[in-house]
Order: C-alpha cells, then sequence, then structure tokens
C-alpha cells in the first residue's frame, strides 16, 4: 500500500510540478504581490498532495520564538527539498539563498529570480561574500526573513559538522544586517532523504529555538548554532524513529 502511494504521489507532485512552472511563468509579468499569492497556491496545493496522497504531514513547533514582522535571518538544517516547499507557508514572502546556477534552470529559475531570491555567486570568494551581504542588506530594506542552510548543501541524517561544516555566510549576513538568527531544526530527512525518489508518510517536525539577538561574537555565533541545531535536530529525528529519550 505505501508503494502504492508512493508511485502516485510521485506522479501526482513532478507532473503538478512541470505543469505549474508553465502556468505560472507567464505571471511573472503581474505585480509581485499577485505573483505572490499564485506562488504560495503552488505550495499549498503540493502540501495537500503530500498530506492526502503520500500522507505526509509537519508540525510547526517554538513559533513564540519568530518575530512578528521585519527582518530576520533564519538558520535552518537541510535535509531535502521538502522543507524548500514549505519556507512560503512558515513565513510571509521569505528570501531563500540559492547558488546563482538554479536562476538559469529554465521556468523554474524565472520563478525564483522574480520572488526576490538572493543567488550566491560562489565563483570566487569575493564574490560570495559580496553577493550574501549585499542581499542581506537589500532584504532587510524590503522588511522580509531570510532563510540560509548554513552548511550550504544538503546533508543526510548520518551527516556530522565534522563531514558538512557549518559555513561563515549565516555570520557574514549576521554581522552586515545586524539582525538576530533564528535556528530552524527539523526531522524531514527521515521521510524525504536526500536526492531520495521514494518519501515516506509520517510527519516532519519544524521546531523553532531561541533567536540569537545581534551584536555578538561572529565565530561564538556559530558555534553555537552548530551546536544547538545539531542536538534539537538529533533529538526530532529519535523522536520521529519512535526512540524514547
Amino acid at each position: 500500500m505505501i508503494f502504492i502511494r508512493q508511485i502516485l504521489f510521485n506522479i501526482a507532485f513532478y507532473g503538478f510540478t512541470a505543469l505549474s512552472c508553465i502556468v505560472l511563468s507567464p505571471l511573472i509579468l503581474l505585480p509581485r504581490p499577485q505573483f505572490i499569492y499564485f506562488l504560495n497556491g503552488y505550495f499549498k496545493t503540493v502540501y495537500l498532495i503530500e498530506k492526502y496522497v503520500l500522507g505526509l504531514d509537519f508540525e510547526v513547533r517554538g513559533r513564540e520564538h519568530v518575530p512578528e514582522g521585519g527582518c530576520f535571518l533564519v538558520a535552518a538544517k537541510h535535509y531535502s527539498a521538502y522543507e524548500t516547499m514549505k519556507l512560503h507557508l512558515l513565513f510571509n514572502d521569505p528570501a531563500i539563498i540559492l547558488k546563482k546556477e538554479l536562476k538559469y534552470i529554465p521556468l523554474w529559475g524565472w520563478l525564483a529570480a522574480r520572488a526576490h531570491m538572493i543567488f550566491i555567486d560562489r565563483s570566487s570568494r569575493d564574490l560570495a561574500v559580496n553577493s550574501i551581504v549585499n542581499g542581506a542588506l537589500r532584504v532587510k530594506k524590503e522588511g522580509r526573513p531570510i532563510v540560509i542552510f548554513p552548511q550550504g548543501t544538503r546533508v543526510s541524517l548520518s551527516d556530522t559538522p565534522k563531514e558538512k561544516a557549518y559555513k561563515g555566510g549565516v555570520i557574514r549576513m549576521y554581522e552586515a544586517a545586524q539582525i538576530p538568527i533564528i535556528p530552524l531544526a527539523m526531522n524531514s530527512g527521515l521521510f524525504w532523504g536526500r536526492n531520495a525518489f521514494f518519501k515516506y508518510p509520517g510527519k516532519v517536525i519544524f521546531e523553532f529555538l531561541p533567536p540569537i539577538p545581534p551584536g555578538q561574537n561572529g565565530q561564538d555565533v556559530l558555534k553555537q548554532l552548530s551546536t544547538s541545531l545539531e542536538d534539537a535536530s538529533q533529538r526530532l529525528v529519535a523522536e520521529g524513529k519512535g526512540v524514547p529519550e
């Protein structure tokens, strides 16, 4: 039964995503608020496909740690595409850090550009730093939340910070924009793994941790962020597996 649901989900998800890219592309000509409204509709529909076809839902904890408005920096664990498709449901018009190459994907890249994401040029260290700092300052003026995956890539459940280190980009943004960091832990990798074709039913837990206020030492913040995200995510993974504390 699970196998059938997985096959049906993949057909529905990939088919709907391809169709949405085609349908949404002309809508980039709309005023941006209207475009974002339709883009959010895509993410809401994907969630319904996950919930009712695959049987995959999510819950959110620690909402009290998230500011009600303005610019702040969310540093999130990153297991798969699952959490990237929930960011527009968790936040109002977030600016997500993406590598510049994604901007040139036909159709999809146009949508990401119109959504005003922050694209990072990683061809050199100086360009990467400049693009990430300038992007943070731009989005701060817009009053939108920023989401970054501080390990810089998707990780597996078994990867440790020694293998997939927390990079300094999050600190560059934190120091340049002088905004708080909200760590976001999760256990999505249990159900939707990195590059996994088959996904599994269950309940993903997103947990916002207490914010790290601006103005602290960057290296200390990076260590604190790494420790808190890893400990919380491992706890949520254990909970998802049904392992008693």
